[in-house]
Formats: structure tokens, C-alpha cells, sequence
């Protein structure tokens, strides 16, 4: 299935799961904690119907949050994809979602002899194409990434399951200009 998939129920006009965290157009700071970690993502407006001017790279770099995900997108040789035109959608696990993965992981994962299964996992992140909350909300869905389906549950807040794990979207629509960011709090990872 393609992206379109993610987009074909009626009831996509619904208010959005996240109505109390994207309720301000004139926001251009938002933070929430999730366990022991705070994000912080400045210099974006949620409600903003133009894109930012940087892209998901330089976002989740502002941000400072994400300090994992990029050093991981940059060992599989995904940062190019990621700086690219796009569309994309990016569900972005925080330096606490990783830092939650058994020990060692990142590590290993990180050595240049597993680089390709670090690039599928990063690509069971990504969707080609612009998925918004109010896409997601109230319905329940698959979405194909770049790496295999995800099960999406948007009926209270939004859930992305992957064969391997479960995340909850903690932070939603952060525009970037080649794309939107959703903050989730588990890293995703294919069976096996």
C-alpha cells in the first residue's frame, strides 16, 4: 500500500488527537518531557501553513534532542535522503528513546559492518509524503515507510507499531521544508 492508504478515511477531517499540544498558531517554541527527557524544539509554528526553511536535518539538529538519530542517519548514509526534496514524514525517536534500547545497541549498530541493518531500521521511521496529525486522527491504518508497514492507531493520540516494538507520538507536526517531523518515544524496529 502506498501513502495513500494512511490518507482514505472519511473521517479525516476530525479535530485532531493532538488539538491540546497544536493549539497555538502564534507558538514558535514547544517542549514536552517524556521520563527524564526534555525536548525543546524552537524556531517552528505547528500551525503554520508554509514550510519552515530548514529542512528535517536541520530541524531535529536545533532541536538537540536527537543527537542519536542523526549520528545513526550519518553511519547509514541516509543524511543526503533526509536533506533531500521530499516530501517525507519523519516519526523521530528522541536520545531518550534510543538510550532506552538494551545496552550496547547503538553501539553496535553504529559499526560500519552494520550498516545496512541500521539503514533499514532508520527507514522504518520515514514515509514519502507529508502525513499531518489531522491525518491520523481517529483513524486506524497502515502506512508503508521506506523499510516495510506500519500498524497506525490515531483513535487516542497516535500509536506507530512496527513488527518488533511499539512508540507513542509525543510532540506532532513540526514542519520542515522538506517535510514533518512527529517526536516518538520508542525507537521502532522490524521483527527479529
Amino acid at each position: 500500500m502506498k501513502l495513500a492508504t494512511l490518507i482514505l478515511s472519511a473521517g479525516l477531517l476530525a479535530a485532531p488527537a493532538f488539538a491540546g499540544q497544536c493549539n497555538s498558531a502564534k507558538a514558535t517554541t514547544a517542549s514536552y518531557t517524556s521520563g527524564e527527557a526534555q525536548v525543546h524544539l524552537a524556531g517552528y509554528n505547528k500551525d503554520a501553513k508554509k514550510a519552515e526553511k530548514k529542512d528535517i536535518v536541520e530541524t531535529a539538529a536545533e532541536a538537540g534532542s536527537f543527537t542519536t538519530l542523526l549520528a545513526a542517519a550519518e553511519a547509514a548514509g541516509l543524511v543526503e535522503a533526509l536533506q533531500g526534496e521530499g516530501p517525507l514524514t519523519v516519526f523521530a525517536p528522541t536520545d531518550a528513546a534510543f538510550a532506552a534500547l538494551p545496552d550496547g545497541t547503538v553501539e553496535t549498530l553504529l559499526k560500519p559492518e552494520n550498516k545496512d541493518q541500521l539503514a533499514g531500521i532508520l527507514k522504518l521511521h520515514v514515509i514519502a509524503g507529508k502525513v499531518k496529525s489531522k491525518d491520523l486522527a481517529g483513524t486506524v491504518t497502515t502506512a508503508e515507510t521506506l523499510n516495510g508497514s506500519l500498524s497506525v492507531d490515531g483513535t487516542d493520540g497516535v500509536t506507530v507499531t512496527a513488527p518488533g516494538s511499539t512508540a507513542t507520538v509525543v510532540s506532532a507536526d513540526i514542519y520542515t521544508s522538506n517535510g514533518v517531523i512527529h517526536v516518538i518515544d520508542t525507537v521502532l524496529l522490524p521483527a527479529g
